[in-house]
């Protein structure tokens, strides 16, 4: 007797886990359908835009490139966001009387189940009706249509089955804090790339996707295009080596099934000789002053190194405030006081402080009995965040500056960044006590249920504060730089704008204190809530 066939059940696993999710709330259903629409309706929209491509004579370089970039989503998805989807944790099957061919089979099946399949269609036909000309061409890509869906597919299913147990460990879900990495650099990528495409023409992406049309799935849709040009050996080349690579991300995708029912998980069990050195290392705490402000530094720092969420934060804002200055400066258009940004992004970790504490921040609360305790701890805060935002706006307003060759323009930029960041501490300082909120541990959201209106008050209505506290700086600079010799004594805005910084920062942390002592009960509930 044949044992049945559990593709169906797994097909009918996932639309149950799918009905299921959106049932916990009226919320997730919300966000699921609004999110559902729009890529939707992208994804039309996409699909109009290709076909609009047919006929141009750069349509197969755009439609490789776009193919290519598919292939590489689907490939870093399951990396930083590996609760996107729970199918894709295949250690909640391993009590399962299961074979890994039957299994790899209906995962794979499954896994054509969702939004992202069905956007990855679209692209996929798209492209296809762009660079096909003739009945053998569209018979071809009817074929690599196919060929293409499966090995994004089968890529982000691989993907996921080896790197299961580390994305499944709480140390494993801090990759996804380079999800905030990839999408700043992304983004000025795409913005640097569509500038130069529009001042030279599609014709800048031949070179790169002439080399791309021979890397699956992108292979898939260049065999399309052979064919329409009468080229069929490559065009049989390239659907081969579409196929080579399916086969190879399926054996290898069963492999680690293998691997994952048959082993036990020891990724998250740290080895002796490792924790011994955690235990033992004090480099940290030896150069940091002795007493409270020592300790605080030291606690804030370790949760820039440990906290997922915090870290995320910090990767984002380090590599938007260098992204930014940098990438204008490289395309020509920049100025060297956009070297602000860096100062004005590290800035903003100074808000909300007690919520990134959560719901620990009780124990912080037990320490403090009066404003002068809430002074040091707020100042020692302030210190931890200086430490590393003090170089590191110093170093992107450096290179910010050598990238313009305007070296006369370093000391107004430098005193304009300080007194930015410290305006920002101060406001920081403030709203911290003023408007705390919760921040969710688990998931990808930054405010608890209920709280946005808080977080906005805190974020943009400080932000807005520091700019305005920047004021006297801002028109010192512009007095300077318009009058007529006034550029002798731009050289006095980098002493002033420090020491404006630091005296708003000490008047921050003065005014903050009060409220941190006297609001201790109303700041631990909210950061509690979530």
């Amino acid at each position: 007797m044949s044992a049945p066939a559990i593709t169906p059940v797994f097909v009918r696993l996932k639309l149950s886990l799918l009905r299921n999710g959106l049932r916990q709330s009226g919320g997730r259903k919300a966000a699921y359908i609004t999110s559902a629409v729009f890529a939707l309706l992208f994804a039309a929209l996409q699909l109009i835009g290709l076909i609009a491509l047919r006929g141009h004579a750069h349509a197969e370089s755009v439609v490789v490139l776009a193919v290519a970039v598919l292939g590489l989503g689907w490939a870093v998805m399951p990396l930083f966001f590996p609760s996107g989807d729970e199918t894709l944790d295949p250690t909640r099957l391993v009590m399962l009387p299961l074979r890994p061919r039957p299994l790899v089979r209906a995962l794979l099946t499954a896994s054509l189940v969702g939004i992202g399949p069905l956007f990855t269609l679209c692209l996929l036909v798209g492209s296809v009706v762009a660079v096909a000309r003739g009945g053998a061409a569209f018979v071809v890509g009817a074929v690599a249509v196919v060929l293409a869906l499966l090995v994004c597919v089968a890529l982000a299913r691989a993907v996921a089955a080896a790197n299961v147990r580390l994305l499944t460990s709480r140390k494993g879900r801090d990759l996804a804090v380079l999800s905030g990495l990839v999408i700043a650099i992304g983004a000025q990528i795409v913005n640097f790339g569509a500038q130069r495409l529009g001042a030279s023409g599609l014709g800048e992406l031949d070179p790169a996707a002439g080399v791309l049309q021979w890397v699956p799935p992108a292979s898939a849709i260049g065999a399309v295009h052979a064919v329409s040009e009468g080229s069929y050996g490559l065009a049989a080349a390239q659907l081969a080596l579409s196929a080579g690579a399916l086969v190879a991300l399926l054996a290898l995708w069963s492999r680690h099934l293998t691997r994952l029912m048959t082993s036990p998980d020891g990724s998250t069990l740290p080895s002796a000789e490792s924790a011994s050195k955690e235990r033992s290392s004090t480099g940290l705490a030896r150069l940091l002053p002795a007493g409270r402000t020592g300790t605080v530094m030291e606690r804030s720092l370790r949760y820039v190194w440990r906290d997922p969420k915090t870290k995320a934060a910090w990767v984002t804002s380090l590599a938007i405030g260098l992204i930014v200055p940098v990438f204008n400066a490289w395309q020509g258009t920049g100025s060297v006081y956009f070297a602000c940004f860096a100062a004005g992004m590290l800035g903003i970790q100074m808000y909300n402080q007690f919520g990134q504490d959560t719901s620990a921040f009780w124990m912080v609360a037990l320490t403090i009995s009066s404003a002068r305790d809430a002074y040091v701890e707020l100042r020692a805060r302030a210190y931890a965040l200086l430490l590393i935002t003090l170089p590191y706006a110093t170093l992107v307003t450096v290179v910010t500056t050598a990238m313009l060759g305007d070296w006369r323009r370093l000391p107004e930029a430098l005193g304009l960044s300080f007194a930015l960041l410290g305006a920002m501490l101060a406001t920081g300082a403030w709203t911290s006590a003023r408007f705390p909120y919760s921040i969710p541990q688990e998931g990808y959201k930054n405010v608890a249920p209920g709280q946005t209106g808080l977080a906005w008050i805190s974020i943009f209505g400080g932000m807005m504060a520091a700019a305005l506290l920047c004021a006297p700086v801002i028109a010192l600079t512009i007095w300077l730089n318009v009058s007529a010799d006034g550029d002798d004594w731009t050289w006095l805005l980098l002493p002033t704008g420090t020491a404006y910084g630091a005296v708003l920062t000490a008047a921050g942390l003065k005014l903050a204190a009060p409220q941190t002592a006297r609001r201790l009960p109303e700041i631990l509930a909210a950061v509690s809530k979530g």
